[in-house]
Order: C-alpha cells, then sequence, then structure tokens
C-alpha cells in the first residue's frame, strides 16, 4: 500500500473507533477518556490483535493487514456491511462473499416499533424470518416469541405452513401473491449468500416439500410488485383492512412491514380493540 492508502485506512478505522462507547462492547465507561469512543488498546483486545500492531495501522505505518484480520476488525468495530467493504477496499482486499443474512435488529428501529402503537410493524431478515416485532403485530399476527425459530419463518410458512385452523398465513387476502413475491425475494437473496448453509438448505427444504415453490423458482423471478392493501381474518376481531408499507434497511437487509387502518374505520377500531387485548387468549363464538 502507498502512503495515502495506509492514511485513509488509518483515518477510517480511527473514524470508527471514536463513534463506539465502552458500553455497546460490554467494558466499563473507566475514569479520564481523553478521546472519545473506544482505546486502541480496546479495539486491539476486541480483535484478537496486538496493540502496537492496530496503533500502527492508524498512524499509516502498518504492513497490508490480511482477510482475517480485516474481518477480525470490522466485527470488533461494528461495521455495516457497507463499511465492512469500504475497509476491505481500502486495504487493497477486494470482499469476498458477506456472510449470511444479518438477524440484528438495530436498537433505534426497535424503538420505531414500540413508537407506533396504533401500527402493527414486524422486521424480517433478508430470508423472510420475523426478527423483531411489537406487541400489536404480535396481536394481529400471532406471538412470534412462542414460536421455534424456523417457524418465524414467513416464506417457510407460506409454502410449508402450519395454518393453524386451516387460515394460510394469518388468513390474509393476498396470502398467494405473498407467497410468489417472498419466494422471488429469496432467490435474489440465494445470490447475495451463495455459501450460507442456513440459505440454501431453506430453499432446499422448499423445493422438496412445495411444488408451487418449485415452479415459483424454476421461472427465475427476482422482482415482484408489493400488495399496498390487505385484509387480514382475524379469529377475534374478525376482518381488518390495512395499507402495507414496507421500509428497506439496506445496511442490514432487513425489511420492516408497517401495517396501519384508515383513521375512523372499523378496521381502526379493530386493531385498537386488539392493542387493548394483546395475545392473551380469549373463547370466540363459533
Amino acid at each position: 500500500m502507498d502512503r495515502h492508502v495506509r492514511r485513509e485506512l488509518g483515518d477510517f478505522l480511527r473514524s470508527r473507533r471514536e463513534r463506539i462507547t465502552p458500553a455497546d462492547v460490554g467494558l466499563p465507561a473507566g475514569a479520564r477518556r481523553r478521546t472519545p469512543g473506544l482505546r486502541r488498546e480496546e479495539v486491539a483486545h476486541l480483535a484478537f490483535i496486538s496493540t502496537e500492531y492496530y496503533t500502527r495501522l492508524e498512524q499509516a505505518r502498518g504492513p497490508r493487514p490480511s482477510r482475517e484480520v480485516l474481518a477480525q476488525l470490522a466485527r470488533a468495530l461494528r461495521l455495516s456491511d457497507a463499511e465492512r467493504d469500504h475497509l476491505h477496499h481500502l486495504a487493497g482486499a477486494p470482499p469476498g462473499p458477506r456472510p449470511g443474512p444479518s438477524r440484528e435488529v438495530r436498537q433505534s428501529v426497535v424503538d420505531l416499533l414500540r413508537r407506533l402503537p396504533e401500527a402493527a410493524a414486524v422486521v424480517v431478515s433478508a430470508t423472510y424470518e420475523v426478527i423483531a416485532w411489537n406487541d400489536l403485530a404480535a396481536a394481529l399476527m400471532e406471538d412470534f416469541s412462542a414460536l421455534p425459530r424456523r417457524d418465524r419463518n414467513l416464506v417457510r410458512r407460506a409454502f410449508l405452513g402450519p395454518h393453524p385452523n386451516g387460515r394460510p398465513l394469518y388468513g390474509v387476502s393476498d396470502a398467494a401473491a405473498f407467497a410468489r413475491t417472498s419466494a422471488q425475494h429469496l432467490r435474489a437473496a440465494a445470490a447475495r449468500y451463495p455459501d450460507d448453509p442456513e440459505v440454501t438448505g431453506l430453499v432446499e427444504e422448499l423445493l422438496a416439500g412445495s411444488k408451487e415453490f418449485a415452479r415459483i423458482w424454476a421461472a427465475h423471478d427476482v422482482t415482484a410488485r408489493a400488495t399496498l392493501c390487505k385484509t387480514f381474518e382475524h379469529p377475534l376481531v374478525g376482518p381488518l383492512s390495512v395499507s402495507c408499507d414496507v421500509l428497506d434497511i439496506t445496511d442490514r437487509d432487513q425489511r420492516v412491514f408497517i401495517y396501519t387502518a384508515t383513521p375512523g374505520s372499523p378496521s381502526a377500531e379493530a386493531l385498537r380493540l386488539l392493542s387493548v387485548v394483546g395475545t392473551q387468549r380469549m373463547s370466540v363464538p363459533g
């Protein structure tokens, strides 16, 4: 690496180090911190490298770091996928295939879900696994905390079940369209994570267990038109018509699905009732 590239790499490492607090990585804050963020020795410890070596990298005096060292630094500094790629490019070692889909949801996104008391919202991974949700989503769909992880995957649920009470995917009006869309998104995800065993295993399971999934997969489509409105057939409050908005969290390859009802509508009243009832079991007239 030439001097300019070394300086760029060192500046980038320092800027990422200074934005992380000790609490972020489970370290005591201590006293008399003269600079923001972590100390160099703390980053070195988290990355399993020597403090001297890390200091030389920041001061543009170090040799070209190996891919292993870059991966350890990316984990220690909690880099996003884009930042990880940038680090590799700065070091002259273009990144290899990305690791599997992220299941870690940023705290700010979790807080957002909690601040939507009149909306049901879930976060799904690149493979459509529900990885975060708010209370109203649990009441509208189901209590995801009570499910094993494999049953939180909405692609698997759409094609393989289980379908409690014979209702496909919470009784949504666009169940077939959702299944098709999720399969197409999964094909795109499989291309992004070709070496991830969970992704390849999920695809193999769906191909073996669902002729409909195999048919969609064979079409090689990777885009689909989103359904902006849908109706949930809820066993307690009956049908609820909601708008569906999707927010992409690009750095984590995740999506937030937000379901809202028109203010003043019967569906809005039904959502309000669900927010009160929650996920508690109640007898429903047959």
